[in-house]
């Protein structure tokens, strides 16, 4: 779930610098789609009309659901994962390949076969837990991104029965995609965020872009009302991923939508959240999910070994106190005096 928002009033952006007084105009503009909230704001020498753009927007991000969201019954991943067709579209094939790719860099922490536990755990479209111990072994017959590929065009599975499921990396990917299109449109600087996932080019007349952290409290249900840090950025891309704000409870027992795809349970471990910069936003979404799979420990190791991606762990301590750790490139951009 992501717990991060960009730092934006109704009336404009919150600036923490006087330079923020921008020598070219800026518009924006916000909506719903994917069953979350997206915002733009995008350099505008009186160039472009707002609507105009927002209707390309929604058109893109229409197309996109009918791609790959497993809410949407037509989509071609419901499709495939009910074996009514084998022939991915151009999203879907992009998406899969890099989750095929970041599966591999995390040593199988990031797994989009995970489909069949997840619903079992009571979190997708149907939101009914239904796992039982005994039927976790056949359940695991159906998980690793290994038994499925894309061959000549089509989509090949070792098991009728395995499913997709992108919602782990496809908020990110929609990032970039929407960010393609400001690009196709020769706009210089611009910042997309949608449901919590962002990408900034450039800056805003001299200053980075500013985005807040949400402290990972259970109570802290409205994104922005209770910052963790702020986070300044240029040229890159971040997504946040943590278990605090989605997950149920059950005999006393709090179950997490972080399915760990080596043993088919809800992740269990004190990291918080972990929030990825990245050069593209379908890559730090799906490393954020392997993050909160992998721990801690195992996840500071990950991101020491690849520099190219920076990161701000939340976690708790053994008194149950929030702590952070930031990865050494990125502390220069981190304030945490809130």
């Amino acid at each position: 779930m992501n717990s991060l928002r960009l730092i934006i009033l109704l009336t404009g952006i919150l600036c923490f610098d006087s330079s923020c007084r921008e020598k070219t105009e800026y518009s924006k503009f916000s909506g719903f789609a994917q069953g979350t909230t997206y915002s733009m704001i995008f350099e505008n020498p009186r160039r472009f009309n707002v609507a105009a753009i927002q209707d390309e927007v929604e058109q893109i991000l229409t197309g996109f659901d009918l791609s790959l969201s497993l809410y949407v019954d037509s989509s071609v991943l419901c499709r495939i994962n009910r074996n009514e067709t084998d022939i991915p579209d151009e999203y879907f094939t992009e998406v899969f390949r890099r989750s095929k790719e970041i599966s591999a860099l995390t040593g199988g922490a990031f797994d989009v076969t995970v489909g069949p536990l997840v619903r079992a755990w009571g979190f997708g479209p149907d939101a009914h837990k239904n796992f039982r111990e005994t039927d976790r072994d056949s359940l695991m017959q159906l998980v690793g991104i290994e038994k499925v590929d894309i061959r000549n065009g089509r989509i090949l599975k070792a098991d009728p029965r395995i499913s997709l499921d992108f919602n782990a990396i496809a908020k990110g990917y929609s990032v970039d995609v929407i960010s393609r299109f400001f690009d196709r449109k020769g706009i210089k600087s611009y910042l997309v965020e949608i449901g919590g996932e962002i990408r900034a080019r450039g800056d805003r007349g001299g200053v980075f872009w500013k985005i807040g952290i949400d402290k990972p409290a259970d109570s802290n249900v409205v994104p922005g009302q209770d910052l963790q840090a702020i986070i300044s950025m240029k040229d890159r891309s971040l997504a946040t991923s943590g278990n605090y704000r989605r997950f149920y409870m059950e005999d006393g027992v709090k179950y997490s939508h972080t399915i760990d795809p080596k043993t088919g349970y809800p992740s269990k471990n004190r990291l918080l959240s972990a929030t990825i910069l990245a050069s593209d936003c379908m890559t730090a979404d799906g490393i954020a999910t392997a993050c909160m799979v992998m721990g801690k420990e195992r996840a500071i190791e990950f991101i020491e070994r690849n520099p190219e991606f920076d990161a701000f762990l939340i976690y708790s301590d053994d008194q149950g106190n929030y702590r952070t750790w930031i990865s050494e490139k990125l502390i220069q951009y981190i304030d945490q005096s809130r």
